[in-house]
């Protein structure tokens, strides 16, 4: 019998046996791994009966059976795991990488919501990686909830540090978060999600692959879909847009194929980027007329990847970098995450175009290959939606993105009386 919840989610690794998936929900999404290295998703129907293990093995082989197979010696996804003739090498190279692995400094920004922030706290202290500190920044506190869970986490761990930033608004927390930690690495990470025990060594990779890289960018997975609010949000492209789990790097050889100033699909996600020392400030700081907590409210990490691209530098999409997100579980907050989608995407337009007049022309170019994106039937914002999906949402989006400007108009003004 299936029951309320809209799809199960799986994290398989086909190293291991696969398990039979019980009818709890009509639906399975499901991230397939091979020696924890990620390799695709797939959402797969669950008939009523379930899925033994060799039916989930042929329903993973028949979606994702181009990019797994070849890493199973040609043969297709077994239902009673793979054992290789020798160590894989995506495991040999981590080892290497993390025998000279760099400190880490992950910062978590957050503002009331001292659950979210424990959870998340606690993925981070199971990270399999030799050195790294946790900072938290403390968000406008309007009670001592989040600093009580901190000291708690730092009584056994002097590396968890907590600091308080009493002006609203994300991009304020992370200025503090620059101000604080100069000369290091920063990774940032959202409270309401929870990171993968490699997460950091994974960044750790790419760092070490790019040394040119200046931004480092991972792939964001849902924790649960258990509502159809959040399966809703997963057909909208979820955190990751699309991008699949194809490693790729962006920068001044990438721009006769990806302009930087339209940030779809290869950019990264501010709930799973990691900065190299001195970027952040080199392009001026998070605007903090965008963010979280402003009239925009989001976008600052769209500005920043498009500065970074615009001042010549690398971001490199490392998707076995992995983080777990809760997405909202009703319409209604599902609804409002969708405006603020929109009208943190033109602020951040404007915010670019008022320090950069000159680059007006060449977004007016760019504006029928929008248009394409955000109607066409194959963009990657429609073409994964089914007939469930609310169209009324995609009217939100459009909404929000028609008052971005004056939004972001209001949050400057806003930050100029608060300096």
């Amino acid at each position: 019998m299936t029951g309320e919840i809209a799809a199960t989610v799986l994290d398989l690794d086909l190293s291991e046996p696969l398990p039979r998936v019980e009818p709890v929900a009509p639906q399975a999404w499901v991230l397939v791994r091979l020696f924890t290295e990620p390799l695709g998703t797939a959402l797969i129907d669950v008939p009523a009966e379930g899925l033994a293990p060799a039916a989930l093995a042929a329903a993973i082989d028949a979606e994702l059976g181009p990019v797994v197979r070849p890493r199973l010696a040609g043969g297709p996804v077994p239902a009673g795991g793979f054992i290789p003739d020798r160590e894989p090498g995506f495991l040999v190279t981590r080892r290497r990488v993390l025998a000279s692995a760099p400190e880490i400094t992950v910062v978590v920004c957050t503002r009331e919501r001292p659950a979210a922030l424990a959870r998340c706290l606690e993925s981070l202290f199971a990270q399999r990686y030799p050195g790294f500190r946790v900072l938290v920044v403390d968000n406008a506190p309007e009670s001592g909830a989040t600093a009580a869970v901190v000291r708690d986490a730092a009584a056994t761990r002097d590396w968890v540090r907590y600091l308080a930033e009493p002006r609203a608004g994300l991009s304020y927390a992370r200025n503090t978060a620059v101000a604080a930690c100069p000369g290091r690495i920063l990774a940032w990470i959202d409270d309401d999600e929870i990171a993968d025990p490699h997460w950091l060594a994974e960044i750790a990779r790419a760092l070490h692959d790019h040394p040119e890289a200046d931004v480092v960018s991972g792939v964001i997975v849902p924790a649960e879909l258990e509502t159809r609010a959040q399966l809703w949000f997963e057909q909208f492209g979820g955190h990751s847009k699309g991008r699949g789990f194809r490693p790729d790097v962006f920068g001044p050889h990438t721009a006769d194929r990806q302009s930087p100033l339209y940030p779809l699909p290869p950019f990264g996600t501010g709930a799973n980027m990691t900065f190299r020392p001195g970027v952040i400030e080199r392009i001026g700081g998070w605007d903090t007329a965008l963010g979280a907590g402003t009239p925009a409210m989001g976008s600052e990490d769209t500005l920043a990847f498009t500065q970074v691209l615009l001042g010549g530098g690398t971001i490199v999409y490392q998707p076995t970098a992995v983080t777990h997100h809760y997405h909202r579980r009703d319409l209604a907050g599902l609804h409002r995450q969708m405006v603020g989608y929109g009208t943190g995407l033109t602020a951040a337009y404007t915010g670019l175009l008022l320090r950069r007049p000159g680059l007006l022309w060449r977004l007016i170019g760019l504006a029928p290959t929008a248009y394409r994106d955000l109607t066409g039937a194959d963009s990657l914002r429609v073409s994964t939606l089914r007939d469930d999906f609310p169209r009324e949402l995609l009217a939100a989006n459009r909404r929000g993105m028609v008052a971005g400007p004056a939004a972001y108009l209001r949050g400057r003004r806003a930050a100029r009386f608060a300096r």
